[in-house]
């Protein structure tokens, strides 16, 4: 899966983006109808939230209209791109949560019973209760590898795209999705709930 322009030709995005920096509305209203529904549904994915999935598009597409002429093209091109300011715009949503809730939010996250395996990432759009303290659980995460997982699997971007959107190698990713997701293990064992008598 290539992020790319219309019918996946990057020739397109690129005229579009160029369009878009010099100053014609109309460009960056086409490349903001074709990225809407997939920031969105990555946005949904992430935080099961509607409201929460606008705001972060609202977001994401406010920033790279404001700093499009910081954009380099790279491998995933222009979308990529976006894929990663939505991925910090839902990080920072998170850590602003967190920082409300405290302490408080934080023990009863850790009091939710959960019995799903960390293989639920795969399937972590269902909507199901499962998917929704895997989503909690991923919250306690350092962004960086909130972002990994989110991008990968959420997002549903290839490995090299993922990388791309975090702006760091192929090696590095694979480096920091594994740990990400070592970290998510432990973390959902942690929210398992202890068998009487144990």
């Amino acid at each position: 899966m290539r992020i790319a322009g219309a019918d996946g030709d990057p020739e397109f995005e690129r005229r579009l983006v160029d369009r878009a920096r010099n100053g014609d509305p109309d460009a960056f209203a086409q490349l903001y109808r074709q990225y809407l529904p997939r920031i969105h549904a990555f946005a949904y994915r992430r935080s099961h939230s509607r409201e929460v999935a606008e705001d972060v598009c609202a977001a994401t597409f406010e920033r790279a209209y404001r700093q499009l002429e910081r954009f380099e093209w790279r491998g995933g091109g222009f979308g990529a791109w976006l894929f990663r300011i939505a991925s910090n715009e839902i990080a920072d949503h998170y850590r602003r949560k967190q920082r409300a809730q405290g302490e408080r939010g934080q023990l009863a996250m850790h009091a939710l019973h959960n019995e799903s395996s960390i293989d639920d990432v795969e399937h972590i759009d269902t909507g199901d209760e499962p998917s929704r303290l895997l989503l909690a659980a991923m919250t306690t995460l350092n962004p960086r590898y909130q972002r990994a997982i989110s991008l990968r699997y959420l997002a549903g971007l290839s490995h090299e795209e993922a990388a791309e959107a975090m702006g760091i190698s192929k090696p590095v990713m694979a480096v920091t999705l594994t740990r990400a997701l070592k970290a998510l293990k432990k973390v959902m064992e942690r929210m398992e709930p202890q068998e009487e008598g144990s």
